[in-house]
């Protein structure tokens, strides 16, 4: 049985974890926006043609954003525990996502409304400021995968992954992680034997 936390309580994590130092009013404000979600294990949290309406702060478990190419299923991001998953371009302008999110592991997370979340910073610095902050962080964290698969060879693509996620390497299915790293399922293999032994 999955344990969960408090809104306050998820309120207090997500702000930790962005840096930020909300004043008392301030986290409870943000902690009576946020809405409990629990995944099965390989449900859809978003679909393709679905609008983003909000972020989702993963409390406990796994997601994976994917989409479609020519009949392919493309692995764009992994998430878990600590990590904020949202369409960025979809919740942004609020047109359909061609992305979606599934749960690779029973999970829980905190969705934090758009809409609401707007509204609280227009009238809160300090929510902006976390707001701004985690955008941000979703920023700086595409620019690197983008760099990393744009410039590093497979090994050091690995390397990376192991390095900053090796939560995902552990938990996650090799062929997500392959498709991940942009790299074919037998090539990860191999990457990982040369690792392992090096």
């Amino acid at each position: 049985m999955l344990m969960m936390m408090t809104n306050l309580e998820a309120a207090r994590q997500i702000a930790a974890y962005y840096h930020c130092l909300l004043s008392k009013e301030a986290m409870h404000a943000f902690a009576d926006i946020l809405v409990s979600r629990k995944y099965r294990k390989g449900e859809r949290i978003l679909d393709e043609g679905d609008v983003c309406r909000g972020m989702l702060y993963i409390e406990k478990g796994m997601t994976r954003q994917f989409y479609f190419k020519y009949d392919k299923d493309l692995t764009e991001h992994i998430g878990y525990e600590g990590g904020m998953i949202m369409c960025l371009e979809s919740l942004l302008k609020q047109e359909p996502t061609r992305l979606m999110i599934e749960a690779l592991e029973p999970t829980i997370g905190w969705e934090i409304n758009k809409l609401e979340m707007d509204a609280l910073a227009s009238k809160s610095t300090e929510i902006a400021l976390l707001y701004r902050k985690i955008f941000e962080f979703s920023l700086i964290e595409s620019q690197i995968k983008a760099d990393t698969l744009r410039f590093e060879p497979a090994h050091e693509r690995y390397n990376k992954l192991l390095q900053l996620h090796p939560e995902i390497l552990k938990r996650a299915p090799l062929v997500y992680v392959a498709s991940l790293l942009q790299m074919t399922p037998e090539t990860l293999s191999r990457v990982r034997s040369a690792s392992l032994n090096s």
